[in-house]
């Protein structure tokens, strides 16, 4: 089977550093396995957007020479595609809609368990009604991840606002664009199995998922917009690439190799060993370089 890769980062802001250690991951990872790396911004929160960041996220992967193949794709533009999914899923009684409030769900610890279930006529999320079962997945840096999915409760899939939850694009974007494997941050390894679970009820492939540790400020906070993370520096391209390349623990390519940004990728795709990728928080960056 073919590699198909991407890199979906949501426009809140302008790549950082942590972003660009992710970006780099996924790139070298599908290039090292002569697979296809695609874009995709996703921009489905409209208020939580910076409306300069889906043109300039771009600008600053091609400054570093990640070079992505085909078109951008938009999450925006799938709505239809959204929607139709989710008759799918209410054909199958896996969604229903829910009217509940943080103040309805408090004796639950905030856990939806199908023990509400809306009135359509008023404002409603549509949740997916999560089996009672264990999901387990083999993570290739952090080993064997389980989670009971009567822990994270039912899932919200369209909010009361209207808007589409990431549970639901992220899985039928990538399962359009035939993508089978993913590479992010360690921050979303929990929301890997029940990922795979909806991904299962739908009867779609389920792709291959590797996670990485992430950057973290000096108070151990990810590296964000909203903990006023630094954007990515685009006139030193190369000293932020090597940056990435240590944290990610690669080897480093020769200093012949570090003229340009081409060059240096192309000796990294060819010595590319995510399994040398420490798994624990040890080693984590605690500033941008």
């Amino acid at each position: 089977m073919s590699y198909i890769g991407r890199f979906a980062p949501t426009p809140t802001g302008p790549l950082h550093f942590g972003s660009l250690v992710a970006a780099l991951a996924s790139y070298l990872d599908a290039k090292a396995n002569h697979g296809t790396w695609l874009l995709r911004i996703e921009d489905l929160d409209p208020p939580r957007e910076d409306p300069k960041a889906s043109a300039l996220i771009p600008e600053q992967l091609k400054a570093h020479g990640l070079i992505w193949d085909g078109d951008i794709q938009y999450q925006s533009q799938h709505s239809q595609r959204y929607e139709q999914v989710l008759v799918d899923l209410a054909n199958l009684n896996l969604v229903f809609p829910c009217n509940c409030s943080r103040k309805n769900l408090a004796n639950c610890n905030g856990l939806h368990h199908g023990n509400c279930h809306g009135d359509i006529n008023q404002p409603h999320a549509l949740r997916f009604l999560v089996d009672n079962k264990t999901v387990s997945f083999l993570d290739p840096i952090y080993g064997h991840y389980e989670q009971a999915l009567n822990q994270v409760g039912d899932q919200i899939l369209k909010r009361k606002d209207q808007l589409y939850a990431y549970q639901l694009a992220v899985l039928v974007d990538d399962h359009d664009s035939a993508v089978t494997h993913v590479v992010r941050g360690v921050d979303l390894l929990d929301n890997t199995p029940r990922q795979i679970h909806l991904l299962e009820k739908l009867g779609w492939p389920v792709p291959k998922y590797l996670h990485i540790p992430l950057i973290t400020n000096e108070s151990g906070q990810k590296l964000s917009k909203q903990n006023k993370a630094k954007a990515l520096e685009l006139n030193h391209p190369i000293i932020n690439l090597i940056s990435a390349l240590k944290f990610l623990n690669q080897a480093l390519p020769p200093a012949d190799q570090q003229k340009n940004v081409e060059s240096l990728l192309s000796w990294s795709i060819q010595h590319w060993q995510p399994n040398l990728i420490m798994p624990s928080q040890a080693g984590l960056l605690h500033s941008n370089p």
